[in-house]
């Protein structure tokens, strides 16, 4: 089978014992720093992705992508809705009152946001009936005053199924004691995770309660949009409150949430970017590792060169070295990288158990655990990225090889 000779003797010399182990022990360093920039960027990117994915799956699955709301309240949401639906890149529209206070059980208190909604409506806006670990949105019935509570806030107040909460509103009511704050006692009647900052301050009651304890009426507060393309949430909800009646607000989750999602997206291009950094020390290491094969082997180079061989041939064998090197290190690095992407949510989570300690809070952190998303592109880029500097690293150590002087290296052998 024929074989360039630059490639025979490239993979001979990456093949063979050498006599200075020192040589070796450097190159399987450079591998070996190749191999882990590699698996730590995949990760790391596989990580951050996966922080990206479940913002906008879970935490803009339950939030709105944008609403609409009314001065002194919506009367007649549903031709705002008709007119929203006629938008083709609105694909939900329900109607919701919202409120913010604290919430008292067994003694405990904790602030909340309280969302009034209606069942039937609620699942065209929201996944919270997907993560309903007890009860339904269903259970929710007018005038019963029930409340869909997270399981974090659950736990932290102490309360359960069928146990009464108080809801406390900043809203004074004037009561024959004074002015007091505006209380309403509810009952649990189901429980949700979504595995985000959401379980410790999200409650959904139904929103005729809501607005009876609001003293509303029969009026909404405003109406919530899902959107195919949640991106284009700032120009629907501007577009909408233009063609509408009246003086309407709009709101969309960049304002509410946008924070975070800037905040991952910077993240990512600065520790992939300071993590390359990592990954082309570690492929430039070979420069010196060949730099010494160089200097060990030019007794040899002088002998080729005089039976013929061109600088050219001399500098393609050690390019075939180096690139051995930087090949292996970075497919082994991807395959390490990309297996562990895959395993970090359940590695992290054994090792949870075993300390008996939560690396990520709901309390501290917007979800809880850790998620891993494996895009492939990434995979690519940085597996290209990382060959092709391991190969340029090879040039310098390969052009001084081609520079070497048989007369001069042969002098004292």
């Amino acid at each position: 089978m024929f074989r360039p000779l630059s490639l025979f003797i490239g993979l001979r010399y990456t093949a063979a014992k050498r006599r200075n182990h020192f040589i070796s022990f450097i190159s399987l360093i450079s591998m070996m720093g190749l191999i882990l920039g590699v698996m730590v960027l995949i990760t790391v990117l596989s990580v951050m992705n996966g922080f990206d994915r479940e913002l906008k799956e879970r935490i803009l699955g339950m939030v709105p992508h944008a609403t609409v709301e009314a001065e002194g309240g919506m009367a007649d949401w549903q031709s705002v809705a008709k007119i929203a639906l006629n938008d083709p890149r609105v694909v939900g529209v329900a109607p919701f009152v919202q409120a913010q206070g604290m919430m008292t059980g067994r003694g405990n208190v904790r602030g909340i946001m309280l969302n009034g909604v209606l069942p039937e409506h609620e699942p065209d806006v929201s996944i919270i009936q997907d993560f309903m670990t007890r009860g339904s949105l269903d259970d929710l019935k007018s005038r019963e005053f029930g409340i869909i509570i997270g399981d974090s806030l659950a736990r932290s107040l102490g309360v359960g199924l069928d146990d009464k909460v108080t809801v406390v509103l900043p809203e004074a009511s004037v009561t024959p004691a004074g002015v007091m704050p505006r209380l309403k006692r509810f009952t649990v009647v189901g429980t949700f995770s979504v595995g985000a900052e959401l379980d410790g301050n999200y409650t959904v009651v139904h929103a005729e309660d809501a607005a009876r304890v609001l003293r509303m009426g029969d009026s909404m507060q405003g109406v919530r949009l899902k959107l195919h393309d949640l991106f284009q949430a700032p120009q629907v909800a501007y577009r909408l409150s233009q063609e509408l009646p009246g003086v309407h607000r709009t709101n969309d989750w960049t304002r509410t949430h946008g924070n975070l999602f800037e905040a991952i997206r910077m993240e990512k291009t600065m520790i992939g970017l300071l993590l390359m950094f990592i990954v082309a020390v570690a492929a430039f290491n070979i420069v010196s590792a060949l730099v010494m094969v160089v200097t060990d082997k030019k007794a040899d180079i002088a002998i080729l060169r005089t039976m013929g061989a061109t600088p050219r041939l001399i500098m393609a064998i050690f390019v075939v070295q180096g690139s051995i090197i930087g090949f292996t290190g970075t497919v082994l690095g991807t395959l390490l990288g990309v297996l562990l992407a895959l395993n970090i949510s359940d590695v992290i989570g054994w090792v949870e158990n075993v300390l008996s300690h939560q690396f990520l809070s709901a309390d501290v952190y917007f979800i809880s655990y850790l998620p891993s998303h494996v895009l492939w592109s990434d995979v690519a880029v940085i597996s290209g990225a990382g060959f092709i500097m391991s190969l340029l690293a090879t040039l310098y150590p390969a052009w001084r090889a081609s520079r070497v002087e048989p007369a001069e290296a042969l002098r004292y052998d």
